[in-house]
């Protein structure tokens, strides 16, 4: 079935013509198309990330630009203390504290799932539960989405969003004293206007990398987070894929993964114009 009795460059060529066509193959373990499958739990996992991704870059740009801008003060301590605990914690560990404590100790939020079960789901419209709930006015499944959406969001944000705190401070120090900041004042501009314009702007280009990687991150780190709430997306058939043994699955995924960390740094590329006037995507004749 999969040529593995043939010569390598016979099985190379099946893998990739087959690939390139839009077919994965057959699952072996529920006799489905991969693709299909594929096609199933990306758009939860799309959720989750985004949503996700969202939390992180507000909290990180937002507090790595107060450490910065507060430089050697008690908040900024505070601020640095945070990230690098939130950071240093394993995810597999901050998952399941967030579970006890927000759904047993504190019960606020669900513990997994991605709506209540008394709820009907809205029709498959993109895909992203949320998303569709919105679009066909189903104000309940839209409620239930987010209330079971905030818990594991937020758990993948405050793991990972450290990073682009740290690397938010230190481009804000570098560039707080630069001499066209300086220009700026001398200028006369009013200090909102410095610090949005030209310390926020130009801290950013830097930020801008981390942030693209950043979601490739939070892709292979919903392995583990949709293990622990029970979220039924890319990362937790990965996961089961894993266990089994199930490697046309597992391929598949990693594939998955790999081609949205490259739509994550073209987006950044292109950012990189926005953000720095200097850059271009091409060069003029």
């Amino acid at each position: 079935m999969y040529h593995l009795n043939q010569p390598i460059q016979v099985q190379l060529y099946y893998f990739f013509s087959s690939y390139l066509s839009g077919n994965f193959g057959t699952d072996p373990q529920t006799g489905r198309s991969i693709a299909s499958e594929v096609a199933f739990y990306l758009p939860n996992t799309l959720e989750l990330v985004l949503a996700s991704f969202l939390i992180v870059v507000v909290l990180g740009v937002g507090l790595g630009y107060l450490s910065g801008m507060r430089f050697s003060k008690k908040s900024d301590s505070a601020i640095r203390v945070f990230y690098l605990f939130t950071w240093s914690t394993p995810t597999f560990l901050g998952a399941i504290v967030a579970v006890l404590v927000f759904t047993s100790y504190v019960p606020i939020f669900p513990s997994g799932g991605m709506y209540s079960q008394s709820i009907v789901p809205p029709s498959t419209i993109t895909g992203i539960f949320v998303l569709d709930s919105l679009i066909e006015g189903n104000i309940a499944a839209f409620a239930s989405g987010i209330w079971h959406l905030i818990l594991p969001a937020m758990a993948l944000a405050l793991l990972n969003f450290g990073i682009i705190a740290r690397i938010m401070r230190s481009s804000v120090l570098d560039v707080r004293w630069s001499t066209h900041v300086k220009a700026a004042r001398a200028r006369g501009l009013t200090e909102g206007k410095v610090w949005s314009r030209h310390i926020l702007r130009n801290a950013l280009i830097d930020t801008n990398t981390m942030v693209a990687m950043m979601f490739g991150w939070l892709l292979s780190d919903t392995v583990i987070i949709e293990q622990v709430f029970a979220w039924p997306g890319i990362g937790q058939f990965g996961y089961q894929a894993i266990i089994a043994d199930n490697y046309p699955v597992l391929v598949a995924v990693v594939l998955v993964f790999t081609a949205g960390v490259i739509v994550a740094n073209f987006i950044a590329d292109v950012a990189y114009c926005v953000l720095d006037p200097r850059i271009t995507l091409g060069e003029s004749a």
